[in-house]
């Protein structure tokens, strides 16, 4: 299945090694998810878990941060964006979400503000779902 995390749960990764986000990371080294993702994201995700409560919550160093970002941003296939959406939803930092599973043929959205999104992803025939309930419909 390819997947585009929403930022939120990249930080829930981080902070909860343990969790259904970290168990999707760990879905994507293994081969059974491929995480997309585009420049704009990318940079989302390092200036969002840089925030000193992330990285007091995670109990990471800024170079400890360094590697788990980066190590998440190697997991993803890039994606270009050829046709832009925008704009489709009220928060900017969901666009670029949307831009990427639109433009990389996503099969789901994964993120914990479904409502955010709304009804614009199925417009697309992109579901969004919890990282819990991806995770449930990765094959074993």
């Amino acid at each position: 299945m390819r997947v585009v995390l929403d930022t939120d749960v990249v930080v829930a990764a981080m902070r909860s090694p343990s969790g259904a986000s970290s168990a999707l990371l760990e879905a994507a080294v293994g081969g059974r998810i491929t995480l997309l993702g585009n420049v704009a994201l990318a940079l989302e995700y390092e200036a969002v878990c840089s925030r000193a409560e992330h990285l007091r919550a995670a109990g990471l160093s800024p170079r400890q941060l360094g590697v788990f970002v980066d190590a998440v941003i190697a997991l993803m296939e890039p994606v270009e964006s050829h046709f832009i959406w925008r704009p489709q939803l009220r928060d900017a930092s969901d666009e670029m979400v949307l831009e990427a599973a639109v433009n990389g043929g996503a099969g789901a959205i994964v993120g914990f503000n479904q409502r955010g999104f709304g009804a614009t992803p199925a417009r697309f025939g992109i579901p969004v779902l919890l990282p819990r309930d991806a995770l449930r419909s990765l094959p074993k």
